[in-house]
């Protein structure tokens, strides 16, 4: 009996460093790198800054310039998602669309400032937000907190077949769908706003 465990306590231990050593890269050479992450950011603001009345309803209401890095391989298309999650809608656990772009290329860099109206874009993306088929600024009031408005940005290893609607919150439902299971990378990046006293 004895024997038999100590047979079994050697093959055991000796098992175990082969294995780790079976899981290492070669002499000489360096781990494989992870894949960095997508990162999005914007020259408009700092990341956490409040955002210049120029990109809200108490200004101009122009989209920002958006860029973004790192795309992750095989990304075919990119989402753009815009909300304020400091508003329940009607009661709901939906919050407010500002912006929602999809079927951006896979190949674009980034969304240039003062995106144009309407719901096809062209570079053959298409937009919606709570103010119909264009960019919607922050507008949170005067009298309350500043919201923390969040642009995400999405790369997928797919198209989203989805096409531009009337209802926003529709809209985002039938996208979101879409992207399931598709989502390569994503990147947020927050702004802060409420309207000048």
């Amino acid at each position: 009996m004895r024997l038999r465990s100590w047979v079994a306590l050697v093959v055991v231990s000796v098992a175990v460093p082969l294995g780790l050593a079976a899981q290492a890269p070669p002499a000489g050479q360096p781990p494989a790198a992870a894949a960095r992450p997508l990162v999005l950011t914007t020259t408009a603001w700092p990341d956490g800054g409040q955002i210049p009345v120029k990109y809200t309803q108490a200004g101009d209401q122009v989209s920002p310039a958006l860029s973004w890095t790192n795309v992750p391989a095989g990304t075919v298309s990119f989402v753009l998602h815009m909300r304020d999650p400091d508003v329940a809608r009607n009661k709901t656990t939906e919050d407010q669309v500002h912006w929602l772009v999809w079927n951006i290329p896979g190949t674009a860099t980034g969304m240039p400032e003062g995106v144009p109206q309407g719901p096809d874009l062209k570079d053959g993306s298409h937009q919606i937000s709570a103010s119909g088929r264009v960019y919607r600024g922050p507008g949170a009031p005067a009298n309350g907190p500043l919201h923390h408005y969040t642009i995400e940005v999405y790369a997928l290893d797919t198209k989203v077949d989805v096409p531009a609607g009337a209802d926003a919150w529709e809209t985002r439902t039938a996208v979101w769908k879409a992207m399931d299971n598709h989502i390569l990378g994503k990147a947020a990046y927050v702004g802060l706003f409420h309207r000048p006293q």
